[in-house]
């Protein structure tokens, strides 16, 4: 998996600590955002999710994933 994958993400979120443990382990390149320290970045998952608040969202591609699905990731970012 190489290119580009977004995790908005939180610290002491589990669900995102597997889905980042998941991507690295493939060696995705990956951009963590900690959505409690900038305010632009929540906004931005709040835009991307439909209004979700809650992390983990991963943005790949042209989708937007909510939570953490091994299956729907991979299929994601087979446009890679």
């Amino acid at each position: 998996m190489a290119g580009r994958i977004r995790i908005y993400s939180t610290p002491g979120c589990g669900v995102c600590d597997q889905a980042k443990k998941f991507l690295a382990e493939r060696g995705a390149d990956v951009d963590l955002v900690d959505v409690t320290s900038d305010s632009e970045a929540f906004q931005e998952m709040k835009k991307l999710s439909g209004g979700v608040r809650t992390a983990p969202v991963i943005s790949v591609c042209d989708k937007v994933l909510i939570g953490f699905n091994k299956e729907q990731l991979e299929e994601a970012a087979s446009c890679l």
